[in-house]
């Protein structure tokens, strides 16, 4: 027993699996380890007080959430390191879009933005992208916060409006994004995206379509779950068929030929018709990334008005340990020469299988307590253990809940194998 109920009651446990030896204790910053965990768990300080990232600082206030375990992975820039796995996807795709959309020119038609600021304002992250004032997913608890305005980015999305804005209309972005999330081995509080857009004028679109002169962009009609209430039929269905085409090469490329590709509907505030792709790989359906047809209310308030376009985004870390057979996300974060050495090839597209580090069984503890108030979240304690624990820690489970008959005091307990 790790530890009891703070106050009378019933006690039940909650279990942290630690495989030790497959993850190097390497990378972790001894900032963390010097000082007493309460000061630690979260880089929350009082009103008045300051963060430093990034060489900027930025006031805290009762918004601020930030971890120092998250403070220490701002700036490691993993898809920027080479030979690193998520390097390697990221030139892979990289090189793709080089070869495959050429301008007029013959340079590049898709820039790539790849190491943007991780902060950003609340406007950029959900304004700018129509998520609305009251969207889950602008939690407290489900992001990081420097303050009520800044925050660090939840998706690389954040970027779309300012590069629009600049006049680009064909982009790849790719970076670090945060997110509050549960412990086990397919989510970490930071992971990495790519993001694509690309906008179309009407010439572009309709260029060897027959009769494509008469065809418009844009009308003005209603709403329907295949179309916005201002696209036009025609431009909508080109669009769409353009970004599966677009995405299912760029998965052949990664995958190999015959693979078998579905589309899944589904919602994003900022594109519609919005879909997911799955791919079948050895024998299981995967979700692989999401995109859609752009909310042109989006595109129009960054100034282009006259176009039209599609967007997607896709985990690194998801295709990483689907083409490498890596089997645990905090792996990635390691600095172990033993991991790092099985991915520096010769060839970006040379066939990787990853050879797993150690053997040892997991650790097995436990754990109850009572939750401390009504604001409590699982992503704080959540929060908490990364932070006492580190990259140690493989998984977390909640497997029971008891709440007190006459004081209604919640004890919380769980489970992890």
């Amino acid at each position: 027993m790790v530890g009891s109920a703070l106050r009378r009651g019933s006690h039940a446990y909650v279990y942290l699996v630690s495989k030790a030896g497959h993850i190097s204790r390497g990378h972790q910053h001894q900032a963390w380890h010097s000082r007493p965990a309460a000061v630690e768990c979260v880089a929350q300080r009082a009103p008045g007080s300051v963060v430093e990232l990034l060489g900027k600082s930025y006031p805290q206030d009762d918004h601020s959430n930030l971890t120092q375990k998250v403070l220490a992975r701002v700036g490691r820039n993993l898809h920027n390191q080479q030979h690193h796995p998520l390097w390697l996807i990221k030139e892979r795709v990289k090189d793709h879009f080089y070869k495959q959309y050429v301008g007029r020119s013959g340079t590049p038609l898709f820039s790539v933005h790849d190491n943007l600021s991780p902060v950003v304002t609340t406007w950029q992250n959900f304004d700018s992208l129509l998520i609305p004032a009251e969207h889950p997913s602008r939690k407290k608890g489900d992001n990081y916060y420097l303050n009520r305005t800044h925050m660090l980015r939840a998706h690389t999305s954040a970027h779309q409006w300012d590069l629009l804005h600049a006049g680009l209309d064909a982009f790849l972005v790719v970076g670090d994004v945060y997110r509050r999330d549960q412990i086990d081995s397919q989510h970490y509080p930071v992971f990495h995206q790519l993001e694509a857009v690309r906008l179309f004028s009407k010439h572009e679109l309709f260029a060897g379509i027959e009769d494509g002169e008469s065809l418009q962009l844009f009308e003005q009609s209603s709403r329907s779950t295949h179309k916005q209430e201002t696209h036009t039929m025609e431009a909508m269905k080109l669009v769409e068929f353009d970004l599966k085409q677009t995405l299912t090469r760029l998965m052949t490329h990664l995958f190999g030929d015959g693979l078998e590709i579905r589309w899944v509907d589904c919602y994003f505030p900022f594109t519609h018709p919005s879909f997911e792709m799955e791919i079948n790989f050895r024998g299981e359906w995967l979700e692989v990334l999401g995109c859609g047809v752009m909310e042109q209310r989006l595109v129009n308030s960054a100034g282009a008005q006259d176009r039209i376009g599609w967007a997607f985004g896709l985990g690194l870390e998801r295709l990483a340990m689907i083409l490498y057979d890596i089997h645990d996300i905090r792996l990635f974060w390691s600095e172990d020469e033993r991991f790092l050495k099985q991915f520096r090839v010769a060839n970006i597209n040379q066939k990787v299988k990853f050879q797993p580090l150690s053997k040892y069984p997991a650790l097995i503890n436990d754990i109850s307590f009572w939750l401390p108030s009504e604001t409590y979240t699982e992503n704080d304690f959540y929060d908490l253990v990364r932070t006492i624990g580190g990259d140690l820690v493989e998984k977390v489970d909640l497997i029971d809940k008891f709440e007190h008959p006459k004081t209604s005091d919640i004890n919380e307990p769980g489970s992890s194998y």
